[in-house]
C-alpha cells in the first residue's frame, strides 16, 4: 500500500471512529504536537491530548457522515455533515500530515440555508 492509501485509511478510520465514539481511535491520527484551529471562532487547540479533551467534552449528540475525502501527499480535505442534536452543518476538514500524522488541521462550519428562488431553474439538487 503507497503513502497516499494509507494516509486515506487512516482519515477514513478517524471519521469512523468519530462517528461511533472511539476517542482514542480518533485521535491516533494526530502527531503529538498537532494543532487544530477553528477560524470561524478563532480558536486554536495545541496537542493532541487537548484536541481530544475538546471534543470529549462536547455536550451535543453529534454524528459524522463523510461526502468526499480528496488529497494527496501531505495535504488533504474532508468534506462531512456533522450533526449536532439533529441539526445538520457543512464541515470542511484541511488536514495537512508529516509522514502519517496530522500536524495541522483548520476546520471550516457551515450551516445550511435556504436556496433563492430566482436561482431555482438554474439549480439541481446536491447533497
Amino acid at each position: 500500500m503507497d503513502a497516499d492509501a494509507r494516509i486515506r485509511a487512516a482519515i477514513e478510520e478517524h471519521w469512523r471512529a468519530s462517528e461511533s465514539g472511539e476517542t482514542d481511535a480518533e485521535h491516533a491520527i494526530y502527531a503529538d504536537d498537532a494543532t487544530l484551529s477553528y477560524p470561524q471562532s478563532g480558536e486554536r487547540f495545541r496537542g493532541r491530548a487537548t484536541i481530544q479533551a475538546q471534543r470529549g467534552g462536547h455536550p451535543a449528540d453529534r454524528h459524522f457522515t463523510v461526502v468526499r475525502i480528496t488529497g494527496s501527499r501531505n495535504l488533504w480535505v474532508s468534506e462531512c455533515i456533522i450533526t449536532y442534536d439533529g441539526s445538520p452543518t457543512h464541515a470542511v476538514s484541511i488536514m495537512e500530515f508529516d509522514g502519517e500524522r496530522v500536524v495541522r488541521e483548520t476546520q471550516y462550519f457551515a450551516d445550511p440555508f435556504v436556496a433563492p428562488a430566482w436561482r431555482a431553474a438554474l439549480a439541481e439538487r446536491g447533497p
